[in-house]
């Protein structure tokens, strides 16, 4: 093999990894998505694209908006909702702990 085809090749599986990593982390922080679901879809992608060839970009897209209609895919809708909520109210209760933080000075 010449060297600009490993190089190619390299840069290709690099391209390849970000996509993946990127995808896993949006699909991560998507409501309800625990991590059965993240390994799920990563087999789909992966086995999709071993058997095609084709590149996770072309294949899928963006990896950001593959992950959210992945996880509108895969995770029940009442869990997902579930999971806003709580981290609606985690997110409203680590403010109120700031707040008060903030007011006392520590």
């Amino acid at each position: 093999m010449a060297k600009k085809d490993r190089t190619t090749d390299a840069a290709g599986e690099k391209d390849r990894e970000k996509w993946m990593a990127r995808f896993q982390v949006r699909l991560a922080m998507q409501p309800g998505v625990d991590r059965a679901v993240v390994l799920r879809a990563v087999k789909e992608v992966t086995t999709y694209c071993g058997e095609t060839g084709e590149h996770p970009r072309a294949a899928f897209g963006d990896p950001d908006a593959y992950a959210v209609r992945t996880a509108e895919r895969l995770v029940p809708e009442d869990r997902a909702a579930r999971a806003r909520r709580r981290d609606g109210g985690v997110a409203a209760l680590d403010s109120v702990l700031q707040r008060a933080r903030d007011i006392t000075g520590m």
